[in-house]
């Protein structure tokens, strides 16, 4: 198990713990602090405000559909355009590369709540104290605590062998640059001052990369740990209504588990999934094919699956009292 592991990952430097350590983990709630203090007692501008939105939604986007549905699980083909386009998008939301990101997915997949797993919240147990320091690991701690990291080679060798992503990858430092520059930018030229530069740079760059960080990471954490579950599955992956609302789909977290390759992962009632129906937009227009869509049966079949091996576990009453027989 050990040299199958090693296999699977690579170790990673002090420093570069350090790095992670400092503007993954101490960087997003210390920007999120100064936000506040510099809106007390003052007015944000509508210009931030709608730059932040469209730099958020273009951040979920990339990562819901593209890292993940697209890159990391191939939920679908697309032109090299499309593909590009995605892969630019998920990078600008600071995640990481491409591939280090689709790496680190794909092993979560392997090894699900499991030894292995890079950022379950049970990894230290599931009461008390134990899982409190399990969710803080899950949301932001895995970066630094973990001595290891995916070994892109074993995990991605489809992605380092496409020129276009490696390109992507090669240029993360620009992208990361372009993610705070280019909204502030927007903001400098269209309210035609150094004022709307600094407000949009704040808002739409830095504050706006700390709320997707940590809203996309809750995926990791609560949809791990809180809501309801529609299907079995071998981990705790589950249902959280309002991480679905803000990552765009990707807190209907169950369904994903039982099966990955699927372009929709709000597959019940009620579940919206607007990444889901971006694919499908893009499918329309002919800008995606071979798309996974979940088969009705399927989802039926495991959800009367479900259903019934909750029935058969709990317990029989029989006036009111639990029959221990």
């Amino acid at each position: 198990m050990e040299d199958r592991a090693l296999g699977e990952t690579v170790e990673v430097s002090r420093s570069r713990r350090h790095a992670y350590l400092i503007v993954l983990v101490v960087l997003p709630p210390v920007v999120l602090l100064a936000a506040v203090a510099v809106v007390w007692g003052r007015a944000v501008g509508p210009l931030d405000v709608l730059l932040a939105l469209v730099m958020y939604a273009v951040n979920i986007f990339g990562i819901s559909v593209g890292y993940h549905r697209l890159l990391t699980h191939r939920s679908f083909r697309c032109p090299r355009p499309v593909r590009v386009t995605f892969a630019l998008a998920g990078a600008l939301a600071l995640q990481g590369p491409p591939t280090l990101w689709a790496a680190e997915h794909r092993r979560h997949h392997k090894y699900s709540d499991q030894p292995g797993d890079p950022h379950s919240p049970w990894a230290y147990g599931d009461s008390g104290f134990a899982l409190v320091r399990g969710l803080l690991h899950a949301q932001v701690g895995w970066f630094y605590s973990a001595r290891r990291r995916s070994n892109r080679a074993h995990w991605v060798p489809d992605l380092i062998a496409d020129p276009d992503i490696r390109r992507v990858d090669a240029a993360y430092p620009a992208i990361v640059a372009a993610s705070f520059l280019v909204p502030a930018a927007a903001g400098g030229l269209l309210s035609w001052s150094w004022a709307g530069f600094w407000t949009a740079l704040f808002w739409a760059g830095l504050v706006r990369y700390a709320v997707v960080h940590h809203i996309t990471w809750s995926v990791n954490s609560v949809a791990h740990c809180f809501g309801d579950r529609a299907f079995a599955t071998r981990d705790r992956s589950s249902n959280v209504r309002w991480v679905a609302l803000l990552t765009f789909g990707e807190g209907w977290h169950n369904w994903h588990h039982i099966e990955p390759t699927s372009a929709r992962h709000g597959v019940l009632k009620g579940q919206v999934d607007p990444s889901a129906g971006l694919i499908r937009l893009l499918e329309r227009l002919g800008c995606a094919h071979d798309v996974h869509w979940p088969s009705p049966a399927r989802i039926e079949t495991q959800a009367s699956r479900h259903r019934e091996e909750s029935r058969r576990a709990a317990p029989v009453t029989r006036g009111g009292h639990v029959d221990a027989g």
